[in-house]
């Protein structure tokens, strides 16, 4: 049997968190939840997922300041980053590229649906 995914949801919104993890185990990924950046850096080293998604607005550490820490840390910096955020500016999408994201989606601008497909896509799940 081939091991689950690892998805690791890093948001500070407790509803739409809950969401997120029932539709992420219903389509066969492990998900831990954690709702502030200072537990999911430590979370990222421990649960090693395959998979970061990463609100950018929360209480302690950033996730733009997550991110950074989690690509300059040898342990985690190859683990795959999306953010998701309600921040749409240009800037902030092009200051997560330059920390190193894997993907910024706005979460205005997507439905759940189309975010476990970008999780698909950046594990290599996706039937061509």
């Amino acid at each position: 049997m081939e091991t689950k995914k690892k998805i690791l949801l890093v948001e500070d919104d407790v509803a739409l968190s809950s969401v997120y993890k029932s539709r992420l185990e219903m389509e066969g990924f492990e998900t831990k939840t954690v709702n502030n950046g200072e537990v999911a850096l430590s979370a990222a080293v421990e649960f090693k997922p395959d998979l970061v998604l990463l609100d950018a607005m929360m209480p302690k550490i950033s996730g733009f300041d997550v991110l950074d820490i989690l690509r300059n840390t040898p342990e985690t910096s190859n683990i795959r980053v999306i953010m998701l955020t309600a921040l749409s500016q240009p800037k902030d999408k092009e200051r997560a590229e330059a920390l190193g994201v894997d993907e910024y989606l706005v979460k205005s601008q997507v439905v759940i649906g189309d975010v476990v497909e970008r999780v698909r896509f950046h594990l290599g799940l996706l039937e061509s």
